[in-house]
């Protein structure tokens, strides 16, 4: 492993200006860091300041085509917000590093239009809406925030009404819901639905729950990124439930923590699957689903670099046969959701978003990233991407019983 300043990685990695976004001092025995004129006193303990995090830390980073690089957790946040992506590799230096024999899964055609058809049907917009509107009502919902353990907290008690509510006795035999803990604090969420037969390999549909502006300390409602996926698969949840659907191979529903800090979350998981020698037959990221911008077509954006072709052909698939909108190819880049997390570890992985990049929410990572900013914001257009997600949970899960 290299360890080096970040300046210099910075410098080799991308054009940036020699002005510091953010500058910090010692005041009082805490950490000021002054922003657009603004102070923030940091506490590194979990203080008065509702954050659990101390600025110069050192973090591990992996950047694209480069070694790990060294870093304070204050550089590291200046990266994210100059738009650099990287993957905090420091808590799990050894994803991908598994001698397993990595398999590459092949896909059936679609065979359950019936089933799959008959859940949409009962896909509303209700249900996303009430959720979100809680969901983004916290200040923010940073990893290493109390209010970004709160809303984790609110999402785990959420999911286990609607279980306790909707599912069938049978089918509650089948479900497990966890925390994934981590050391910040706020703990990723697996649910996990079992399946019939003997086939093990899993069908993981993932968003993550955190939320971060540029500067973490600020307002970051974070309606659409990712609340929007949030609430997407969780309405697609609570519709298979409702159909009592029982799948053949096991399901899996992720919610991940600290995605906005390098996917943290995501790659903990994944490298304990690794580890554990799961198999994963596909993962699927849901990642700002909501933003339709003025003037364009209304598109589902199927990302095609650093993804699994057959899987993301696969979905594309999925879209001309079950969705009311088309998609288009975009691209995403390296480290930029979830996904890649698995893909990282050998697992196949597939990436769907609310557009083309070039039209998406310009408002994410920011205090305007809300429900009210535009009716560009569409709960109709993520009820399109519940749909994607009834239908690749059925189509790749199997179902039996419905």
């Amino acid at each position: 492993m290299k360890s080096t300043n970040i300046a210099l990685a910075l410098a080799t990695l991308v054009a940036v200006t020699a002005t510091p976004l953010f500058s910090q001092n010692q005041r009082n025995g805490q950490q000021v860091v002054l922003l657009d004129g603004q102070e923030f006193a940091i506490d590194t303990g979990a203080g008065e300041s509702g954050f659990s995090l101390d600025l110069n830390a050192h973090r591990l980073v992996q950047l694209e085509g480069e070694e790990p690089v060294w870093m304070t957790e204050l550089e590291k946040i200046e990266a994210k917000a100059r738009g650099i992506k990287f993957f905090d590799i420091t808590e799990t230096q050894a994803l991908g590093s598994s001698l397993r024999t990595k398999s590459t899964p092949t896909y059936p055609a679609l065979h359950a239009q019936k089933q799959v058809t008959s859940v949409i049907k009962t896909l509303s917009t209700e249900g996303p809406r009430k959720n979100l509107v809680k969901f983004s009502s916290y200040r923010n919902r940073y990893y290493r925030s109390d209010t970004g353990k709160q809303s984790q907290q609110w999402l785990l008690s959420k999911l286990e009404e609607i279980t306790t509510e909707t599912a069938s006795p049978s089918l509650q035999s089948l479900i497990s819901i966890s925390e994934f803990k981590h050391s910040w604090g706020q703990h990723s969420i697996i649910l996990r639905i079992n399946g019939s037969s003997s086939d093990e390999r899993i069908v993981i549909i993932g968003a993550h729950q955190d939320s971060a502006n540029m500067w973490p300390f600020l307002p970051a409602p974070g309606a659409d990124d990712d609340g929007s996926g949030t609430v997407t698969i969780i309405e697609a949840y609570r519709a298979l439930l409702v159909a009592d659907f029982h799948p053949v191979r096991p399901v899996e529903f992720h919610w991940y923590s600290g995605e906005e800090g390098g996917l943290l979350g995501s790659q903990a998981v994944a490298q304990s699957y690794e580890t554990h020698g799961a198999e994963v037959y596909s993962m699927s990221q849901f990642d700002m689903t909501a933003w339709v911008k003025k003037g364009t077509k209304e598109v589902v954006g199927i990302v095609v670099d650093y993804v699994d072709d057959a899987l993301t052909h696969f979905n594309k698939k999925l879209i001309d046969e079950y969705l009311d909108i088309p998609y288009v190819e975009t691209k995403c880049g390296y480290a930029c959701s979830d996904h890649a997390s698995w893909s990282k570890a050998g697992y196949p992985g597939t990436f769907s978003i609310e557009s083309a990049f070039e039209n998406d929410n310009p408002h994410v990572h920011s205090s305007s990233d809300r429900i009210d900013i535009s009716d560009e914001f569409s709960f109709t257009h993520m009820l399109e991407f519940s749909k994607l997600a009834v239908a690749y949970v059925i189509e790749l899960g199997g179902a039996k019983d419905m």
